[in-house]
């Protein structure tokens, strides 16, 4: 398997994404996107007590102590600024904070969530198509606009039919940046270019239809 194309280096922003082999969905049911949001809030951090399919099994608030602890800690192997998990894909912006922060994490990841699914599907092998690809982000206009797409990804592939869906679309960090509390996500280095959640709706939004106008020119040409 070649390896990945570029060196992933502590303190730099990286668009991180990955999709199911052949394309197949990696999330069939709303469990299952919710499986791989709480594996994430686990595995961002480092020097983790025990996997997550033996923490999952204690106590409520055993384990509500447990995250907290690890929030608290603030020993991250990376910062997660903005997310979006697709049927049959997920994206990410990451800032690595360690060595390999963003391998070791995206590892645990997709190992812990890919031992789920196959226990639930009583399937066995990868479901994501072999190692993920990481793009280097090289400003903070990068950094808002790879937001941006992030966000709407939901409404460009047609996963949502409208503005109002795309808005509250579950399985990504854009409800997170709209109301403003705090979750998996280190909003503040996008949301400071804006200066109110209002106008980053706006930014993210009027862009819409031009994006989803997009994707359907590139489906074309791959399938003709």
């Amino acid at each position: 398997m070649p390896g990945r194309d570029i060196q992933l280096i502590n303190d730099q922003y990286y668009h991180v994404f990955n999709r199911g082999v052949n394309s197949q969905k990696i999330f069939n049911c709303e469990r299952d996107y919710f499986q791989f949001i709480d594996r994430i809030k686990y595995y961002q951090n480092n020097n983790l007590p025990n996997s997550y399919s033996n923490i999952i099994n204690l106590p409520l608030q055993i384990r509500s102590d447990l995250f907290n602890k690890l929030n608290n800690q603030k020993e991250f192997l990376v910062e997660i600024i903005a997310y979006c998990l697709m049927p049959n894909h997920f994206h990410f912006l990451l800032k690595q904070r360690i060595e390999n922060g963003i391998s070791k994490f995206v590892a645990n990841l997709s190992n812990s969530y890919t031992r789920y699914y196959n226990i639930k599907h009583k399937r066995t092998g990868p479901i994501l198509q072999g190692k993920f690809k990481a793009v280097l982000v090289e400003s903070d206009e990068q950094i808002i606009h790879l937001s941006q797409y992030i966000h709407l990804n939901p409404f460009s592939a047609g996963v949502v039919k409208n503005i109002q869906e795309l808005l509250n679309y579950p399985y990504s960090s854009l409800p997170e940046y709209l109301n403003g509390r705090k979750g998996i996500c280190q909003t503040s280095i996008v949301m400071g270019q804006f200066n109110d959640l209002n106008n980053y709706k706006k930014f993210v939004t009027n862009q819409a239809d031009y994006q989803r106008n997009i994707q359907i020119v590139k489906k074309q040409i791959l399938e003709s």
